[in-house]
């Protein structure tokens, strides 16, 4: 009788199943993505949020709202494959969910269409990558922002000072050189000893001084003067994020997929409206090239202070 059952469906039913679908889980994308069911709720959101992605005005931001298991991660997390198109276990994302849409040719239009528009997508629970960074701060969530974006680029994001000299060398063209001239001083890569800063001082100094044709005695406080001086505001942020999209390929856009975000602002109506001006200095400085796409357990008509821009 248990063969027939299991005969009867498509999918095995008798491997371990997660109740709960984590956003940073990269575990089991294949089959996660494969076996999403596109309900009739979903599509017609979905085809709100395409036509809004294919034919920038002026939003720039999505939120995702819904109760605890109802499914608003697992949805963020698809969206976040589909759009940069991953591919996964040998098949494009963007093949694998258009055939959940055969039968819905206008949907699979809108969505191939979207996914054309080159893209990179970096998916994130806000509270997890937020560290040890106290959300009383004033520029918690944009600190969060700031990491998240350096460690896309390859940079240090626990250490911002030391992911702006990273990105100074690297727009000087230096940065692969300044690694190569680390590692043989230092014996390590730099990806180890950025972890050590403090310690590799020396070897930092003479690499700096080495690729950049100066003395190592003046260098030997570079990452000193770097964390006096890096400071980030919003406005920052968004210029820095432009430069990075105008490195890429033409029409490329930048997407943050935030998962959590009501859970991590509660009533705290500082870091709400620190959200919506991220958000709308993305909009000023990118021109719909970088989008913000969030979810909550709160609608966002009842979240403090929340004037969105969508």
């Amino acid at each position: 009788m248990a063969e027939l059952l299991q005969d009867i469906f498509e999918k095995p039913v008798d491997r371990p199943i997660d109740g709960v679908i984590k956003a940073d889980d990269e575990a089991r994308l294949g089959v996660e993505l494969d076996e999403y069911v596109i309900t009739d709720e979903i599509a017609r959101r979905l085809e709100d949020f395409l036509h809004a992605y294919n034919n920038y005005d002026t939003s720039n931001g999505v939120w995702i709202s819904g109760f605890f298991g109802s499914g608003k991660s697992h949805l963020l997390k698809m969206l976040a494959l589909v759009l940069e198109n991953r591919e996964l276990d040998g098949r494009r994302a963007a093949d694998i969910f258009s055939e959940k849409l055969k039968d819905q040719p206008m949907l699979m239009g809108a969505l191939q269409k979207a996914v054309s528009i080159p893209s990179r997508s970096i998916l994130f629970n806000i509270d997890q990558k937020a560290d040890v960074i106290s959300k009383t701060d004033v520029d918690a969530l944009l600190s969060v922002f700031q990491k998240v974006f350096d460690e896309a680029c390859g940079f240090y994001g626990k250490q911002p000072h030391i992911a702006q000299f990273e990105r100074d060398l690297h727009g000087r063209r230096l940065l692969s050189a300044f690694r190569g001239a680390f590692q043989a001083a230092a014996g390590k890569p730099w990806d180890r000893g950025r972890e050590q800063a403090l310690l590799e001082a020396p070897n930092i100094a003479n690499a700096f001084a080495q690729v950049t044709g100066g003395d190592p005695a003046d260098a030997k406080d570079i990452l000193t003067q770097y964390r006096k001086d890096t400071r980030v505001s919003i406005e920052d942020f968004a210029e820095t994020v432009k430069a990075w999209i105008d490195e890429q390929e033409p029409n490329f856009r930048l997407n943050f997929f935030v998962d959590e975000v009501g859970q991590y602002i509660a009533d705290n109506v500082k870091l709400m409206t620190n959200l919506q001006t991220v958000a709308e200095s993305l909009n000023t400085k990118c021109k719909g090239q970088a989008w913000i796409i969030v979810t909550a357990q709160q609608e966002m008509s009842s979240v403090i202070g929340w004037s969105a821009p969508t």
